[in-house]
């Protein structure tokens, strides 16, 4: 249902380097950088597989409370995904597993991006 959404971050690079690596073990990567000229000097970027579905918009503020959730294919990918959002300097807000409490088949990490927005990859998929 959702096309594409994107998050205000306050240091691109920075964001930019731990999505880098996040996004990595789940064949997601920097896609596009608007140039800009367009976007009244803020770096803006889109994450996706072969096109823009993940944006990083350059702001001044984040805002709060905010959570997304990345497919993994894979247990293996949810793992990855843990451990290279960590060496990233993401945070730990829950470390790979079993969420039953969700889905008998929810297995899911979370971590913390460097604004503290609440990025998790799951996969749904039984073993």
């Amino acid at each position: 249902m959702i096309d594409h959404t994107g998050i205000a971050v306050t240091d691109f690079e920075a964001s930019r380097a731990f999505y880098d690596a996040a996004l990595a073990p789940l064949g997601a990567s920097l896609v596009m950088m608007v140039p800009q000229e367009y976007t009244g000097g803020a770096k803006v970027g889109g994450y996706g597989y072969d096109r823009p579905q993940f944006w990083l918009h350059e702001a001044a503020e984040p805002g709060p409370g905010r959570h997304y959730a990345f497919t993994a294919d894979t247990r293996a990918e949810v793992d990855a995904f843990y451990a290279a959002a960590m060496a990233a300097g993401g945070r730990d807000n829950g470390k790979p597993g079993i969420r039953a409490h969700y889905h008998p088949t929810y297995y899911g990490a979370f971590v913390f991006d460097p604004d503290s927005n609440n990025i998790e990859a799951v996969c749904h998929k039984p073993e």
